[in-house]
């Protein structure tokens, strides 16, 4: 063909499919690289598209009402209902221990005292399903949630006493509207009809009781808008502190929520796709490398490097395509499992539909990568010189000094930072993370490049064949370390990141007992009962760890500044530290510091006469949120009776102790004469003990309430070993992408060997030297690679943890050991597989097969 002539895109498309038809099963491996990231694409993002619409489309049953009420003050009003047509229903709840007479244990959990045909959008959950309405229908009758009822092994019909009565359990609860994950982890949640809370005589003075009403409007009026309402009255309502929620509101929420699961998901996606990019570069690289022969005979008979350049253009568009939309095929069913995986943990049942633009964008996205990453080691084509027909070897063709492969770097540069920012969300750790990619690159070509260096500095010339044939592969014309080093360390140092994040992100949930420390909390205990509990506590030779006051209160003033003051003052300076005004303060009073305390600042003592105010202790990093100072005069509201106080000092606070830590503290002589309630802190050496303690103080003390650390490390155990699940089913994208790119980069590399192996073979080396050769280079290979990518994996484990987790990351031995062997392992059984085609036939047939 006439260099000079117009392109004949019909010649160069049936050049590139006569070429193809030869090169099967190579493109088919550029293929593979391809699929895995594609499928985890589109399958993420057409579950995340699912979601979002069925959260939209679902938010009325998420809140269960048109608008939700709170407060801890069960006379609250908020006089705007009551000019609106509507229904209403009432929902007391509180933490109280409950009975079970069946098997005699007990636990604690929120009761949930209901009134009302709440939800009035979508349903309380049950099992039968009938119970949810039966359970109304005026008898004593509860719900009881669905993991009390295994794990304490109770029946429907069974009864459950609460208080002093005795309720019929209608049936298991499984989900309602204002339930949450975190909530149940603690108190999971019974329900009880609002009528008999009277009779089970657990609400006293000082008990902490949450008073909600849900409302149903009936007939609104045109054009009413309860969010732009709610929204004008808020600063209203915070004064009057009453806690609201709106459809809109929940309905946001809950996004935000899923936006954390959304972006763990889109990470995934992320890893898994840049893998299949490292696949299709390195696959893309060696391909061309064996095909170079091809394109100087092109040239010979006159193609020009435009032409070659495009028919092998060509051959990669096409194999992405395929690839692209093989993955989009298998993104689109493996959509329909994501919602099985992650059932346990969505707050509304997903429908399962085609997102087109998921698909769409996906196969666009593979054909671009294919293309964009393939265009590197692909326009090396342009400059390859006829001479290579003759020479045998390709000529230098200052690859470093073509413009446009460093336009093609930035480009890809630039890709990696715009996708990552789609699929993060932040420019920020887009640029952070890309950055670490080319850091990776650079460090894995410095370790490729200072090995081939090194070996043959310092060559063994005195040890044997085998092992200087081995060693000298590493760094000969035509070598594969660069190659192999980046691709297999980048997807080591992925996959191994992955696992140290999961098990970090695991470890931090997790709540430590060593033999010292707390494991049962008795709270609610009225200040009458205080010696009897602990009285019981030592007769069951319980350590009595600790027993605190509570004191439940708020700030009135902070410096003669108010609630109203504050919210009146349209400065975003002040409008932040409202904070302090609107939460409900437990504090209780000491003159000493426990072991989970530090000062910081100021120092505690006690007044000097009666005329000097109280000095109180606030946590450090609360004080400095809310700017109040040392010296500051804080006025509190102690169930109606005002105290004046001065912070004489801040406390630092290690919350992650399993015993009383408080934000703030009073010094004795202050509270000792307020409403209050005690905690009783001590500890059981099994669970056996446990169970017998919590019984008698349920049978004893109906109103006292046990907090059981044991019984929640189980429960949390379960949560997390479904979450543990969720992320590894995640990871799995990204560890088959790795191991596809892993073995194709192996698999691909075959072809440069071959001709060495023939040789060998022709000048009669035996089946054994040459599987020694193979393994030994492909162990050299596979080692380096290796340690490279687990030393990249242990530098961004850490920064990550550091300064993305504030943790401190310390790494498990084992796992290192375990990614090494099995990285290793891999890469020389691969290898040894390529070898045994060579070995098992005659030279000659192996040349006329693969060498063209």
């Amino acid at each position: 063909m006439d260099s000079q002539s117009k392109t004949d895109w019909k010649w160069l498309f049936k050049m590139a499919w006569r070429d193809s038809r030869r090169s099967k099963s190579r493109l088919f491996l550029f293929i593979s690289s391809i699929i895995i990231g594609i499928a985890a694409l589109v399958a993420i993002n057409s579950f995340s598209d699912n979601l979002k619409d069925d959260i939209n489309s679902q938010a009325k049953e998420l809140l269960g009402a048109d608008l939700e009420l709170g407060s801890n003050d069960s006379t609250f009003n908020y006089g705007l209902v009551d000019t609106l047509a509507h229904e209403v229903s009432y929902e007391n709840s509180f933490a109280s221990m409950v009975f079970f007479p069946k098997n005699q244990e007990s636990r604690l959990v929120d009761v949930r005292a209901l009134e009302g045909d709440f939800p009035y959008y979508g349903k309380i959950e049950t099992e039968p399903a009938n119970a949810e309405a039966t359970f109304r229908d005026g008898e004593r009758k509860a719900l009881v949630d669905q993991s009390v009822m295994i794990q304490f092994d109770v029946e429907v019909g069974d009864s459950i006493r609460i208080g002093l009565v005795n309720f019929k359990i209608e049936g298991s609860l499984i989900s309602s509207p204002s339930q949450s994950l975190g909530a149940t982890l603690v108190a999971p949640a019974v329900y009880i009809p609002l009528k008999y809370l009277d009779d089970t005589e657990l609400i006293q003075k000082g008990s902490r009781v949450y008073y909600r009403r849900f409302y149903k409007f009936t007939d609104p009026p045109e054009g009413f808008d309860i969010e732009a309402q709610i929204r004008e009255d808020s600063d209203t309502l915070r004064i009057q502190d009453i806690s609201s929620e709106t459809i809109e509101e929940r309905k946001e929420e809950t996004g935000e929520t899923f936006d954390d699961l959304a972006d763990f998901l889109n990470l995934v996606a992320f890893v898994a796709l840049l893998l299949g990019c490292v696949g299709v570069a390195s696959a893309v690289h060696i391909y061309i490398k064996d095909k170079i022969r091809s394109v100087a005979i092109l040239r010979c008979l006159g193609a020009s490097g435009k032409d070659t350049f495009l028919i092998y253009l060509i051959q990669i568009g096409a194999a992405g395509f395929i690839g692209s939309f093989l993955g989009a095929l298998a993104g689109t069913f493996i959509q329909t499992i994501l919602p099985k995986v992650f059932g346990e943990f969505l707050p509304v049942e997903v429908n399962i539909a085609l997102s087109w633009p998921s698909i769409l964008g996906g196969l666009l996205t593979g054909i671009f990568v294919s293309i964009l990453f393939a265009l590197a080691p692909l326009v090396s084509v342009r400059k390859a010189s006829p001479l290579i027909t003759l020479r045998g070897i390709e000529a230098d063709n200052n690859a470093l000094k073509d413009k446009l492969k460093w336009l093609i770097y930035v480009g890809i540069l630039l890709f990696v930072i715009v996708f990552a920012f789609i699929q993060i969300g932040s420019l920020g750790d887009s640029v952070v993370f890309t950055l670490f990619i080319v850091f990776s690159f650079g460090f894995l070509a410095l370790v490729a490049r200072f090995s081939m260096w090194l070996v043959k500095r310092f060559f063994p010339a005195s040890w044997s064949y085998i092992w200087r044939q081995s060693l000298a592969n590493l760094y000969r014309p035509n070598n594969q370390t660069s190659v192999l080093i980046a691709s297999i360390g980048l997807g080591t140092a992925l996959i191994t990141t992955l696992y140290f994040i999961q098990a970090l992100l695991i470890s931090q949930v997790e709540i430590t007992t060593d033999n010292d420390r707390p494991n049962l909390m008795v709270f609610d205990i009225q200040s009458h009962q205080v010696e009897e509990l602990a009285e019981l506590t030592r007769s069951y030779d319980l350590p009595v760890l600790q027993q605190v006051p509570v004191v439940t209160m708020r700030i009135e003033s902070i410096n003669g500044l108010t609630l109203e003051d504050v919210v009146s003052d349209t400065t975003e300076d002040n409008r932040r530290r409202s904070s302090p005004y609107r939460r409900e303060w437990r504090v209780t009073y000491r003159d000493s510091l426990i072991e989970s305390e530090k000062i910081v600042r100021g120092e505690m003592k006690n007044p000097n006469n009666a005329e000097e105010l109280p000095q109180v202790s606030l946590e450090d990093e609360y004080a400095k949120r809310n700017k109040i100072e040392i010296g500051d005069t804080i006025v509190w509201n102690v169930q109606g009776v005002p105290i004046s106080t001065t912070l004489g000092s801040t406390r630092e606070i290690d919350w992650e102790r399993v015993q009383t830590n408080f934000l703030g503290l009073f010094p004795s002589g202050v509270l000792e004469q307020a409403p209050q309630f005690h905690v009783l802190i001590t500890r059981v050496k099994d669970v056996e003990e446990g169970a017998l303690f919590q019984r008698e103080v349920v049978k004893n003390y109906p109103n006292v309430s046990v907090i059981d650390v044991g019984l929640i490390l189980n429960t949390l155990d379960n949560i997390l070993s479904k979450i543990s699940f969720v992320i590894r089913f995640m990871a799995l994208f990204s560890i088959l992408t790795g191991l596809l790119v892993l073995v194709s980069s192996v698999i691909l590399s075959k072809f440069q060997r071959i001709k060495e192996s023939v040789l060998l073979r022709t000048m009669g080396a035996s089946k054994r030297q040459i599987f020694s050769i193979n393994s030994l280079e492909y162990f050299f290979l596979g080692s380096l690679a290796s340690l490279s990518g687990i030393i990249l994996s242990l530098l961004a484990s850490w920064g990550l943890a550091y300064f993305t987790f504030n943790s401190t990351f310390i790494p498990d031995l084992l796992p290192i050991v375990l990614v090494y062997i099995s990285i290793t392992s891999i890469t020389i059984l691969i290898g040894l597989a390529n070898s045994r085609g060579i070995v098992s036939k005659p030279p000659l047939e192996v040349l006329r097969s693969e060498i063209q």
